[in-house]
């Protein structure tokens, strides 16, 4: 977040300065560690495995750089989607659907979760296993985790939460201290579980005793598996479709919570874009436009929100569920991104909002959050000045509520 008054970027500075300033006293982390151990042997963590754990340990630094990271500035959806699935990261996972052919029969026979879902979660989430080795991401998980828990911060309840369990990861003897690497955020492993999820959900298909997500791809795959249909995974659906809208569409109904069962969108006058029926017309869906009425809309399933609880990001999810159509050997998206558009700033996003309660709409708070409030004073302001209704924030919209177009 860029701050636009010099007040608030000394504040914004003196918040910064105090947060991290134990990282230049040792000792005061010492002190911490020392007190946590209470707290940790209390919840069942053993003693000696603790003291081993973090002998020698100091805050990891690079921490500091990725909790601060706010950027002003964000990616478009298709310039997400873009190094998301990529054309390499396509034909690498479909070589991976061949490698683990054998482990994955068995997983998808225990699991009934797609293996393309499973293999396309594994790309997006560590490039199939290839970030492992690069020393400049991963990061020593009770390392990251013990820097969260003892800095002051919004990580912190949450840090500690996942230290106590990461401890009782290693206590079990599912992997070494060193092996347990990870993301500064403490997400581990191949398909980069956290460690309250890893105690939930992470199996041991292998059968080895140990669910060894960091050096086992059955067991990471499986673990994967095992979590989505935990979560309610339907076997055998899809996770939506690409579909096109008529011309005289009522965009009042897309991005909405609410759902509609395929039928009832057919009758709308919604199709798939390769023209094959819905398969199951009772099923309810919603509709996604991520780009308004200018890109690709999609019908999305409840397997599409089961994939969410993975990552709660429909960018995500549409790029895990995209991915797992092109390794099944399904082509690119049939509509164009609009692709000469960028998306606002958070600063454009607040002022755009503030043009809009100027000229009487309720767009709610104007924070630079893009909801329903917004999106539906959005689409009043449009269809008051005759244009299409599809409450989608541009750069566009926002130049002619300022008055330069």
């Amino acid at each position: 977040m860029r701050f636009s008054s010099l007040p608030a970027v000394l504040f914004s500075g003196f918040l910064i300065f105090c947060s991290f300033a134990g990282f230049a006293q040792a000792n005061d982390f010492q002190s911490w560690v020392a007190s946590f151990k209470r707290t940790a042997v209390s919840q069942g963590v053993n003693a000696q495995l603790y003291d081993r754990v973090f002998k020698g340990m100091t805050p990891d630094p690079r921490i500091r750089k990725s909790a601060q990271n706010q950027p002003e500035f964000t990616r478009a959806i298709w310039q997400y989607l873009d190094s998301a699935v990529s054309q390499e990261r396509v034909t690498h996972g479909r070589r991976m659907v061949d490698e683990w052919a054998g482990w994955l029969d068995k997983i998808e026979a225990k699991y009934g979760v797609n293996r393309h879902v499973v293999l396309a979660i594994w790309g997006m989430e560590s490039s199939y296993g290839r970030v492992l080795d690069n020393s400049s991401i991963m990061r020593s998980t009770p390392r990251a985790l013990a820097t969260m828990a003892y800095n002051p911060g919004r990580r912190r309840k949450y840090a500690r939460q996942q230290l106590i369990a990461a401890l009782k990861i290693l206590q079990r003897g599912d992997i070494s201290p060193a092996q347990m690497q990870g993301s500064w955020a403490g997400a581990m492993g191949h398909t980069q579980f956290i460690p309250t999820t890893y105690q939930a959900y992470a199996v041991d298909i292998t059968g080895d005793g140990k669910r060894d997500i960091w050096n086992s791809v059955p067991d990471a795959l499986a673990s994967t598996a095992a979590y989505l249909s935990k979560m309610g995974w339907q076997s055998g659906k899809a996770w939506g479709y690409e579909v096109s809208l008529p011309k005289s569409f009522n965009y009042r109904l897309s991005n909405q919570r609410k759902q509609q069962s395929l039928n009832s969108w057919r009758e709308l006058g919604v199709k798939r874009v390769n023209g094959r029926s819905f398969p199951r017309g009772a099923d309810m869906a919603r509709l996604y436009t991520p780009a308004g009425a200018n890109g690709p809309a999609f019908l999305l399933l409840k397997n599409f929100y089961v994939i969410k609880r993975y990552n709660n990001s429909d960018a995500y999810a549409l790029g895990v569920g995209h991915l797992s159509d092109r390794l099944l050997g399904l082509s690119g998206f049939n509509a164009e991104w609009p692709r000469d558009e960028r998306p606002l700033t958070f600063s454009e996003k607040k002022a755009l909002q503030k043009h809009l309660v100027e000229m009487g709409y309720q767009p709610g708070s104007v924070d630079g959050k893009i909801g329903q409030k917004t999106r539906r004073a959005i689409q009043a302001y449009q269809k008051a000045s005759g244009l299409v209704p599809d409450g989608h924030d541009s750069i566009k919209l926002l130049n002619r509520l300022q008055g330069r177009t």
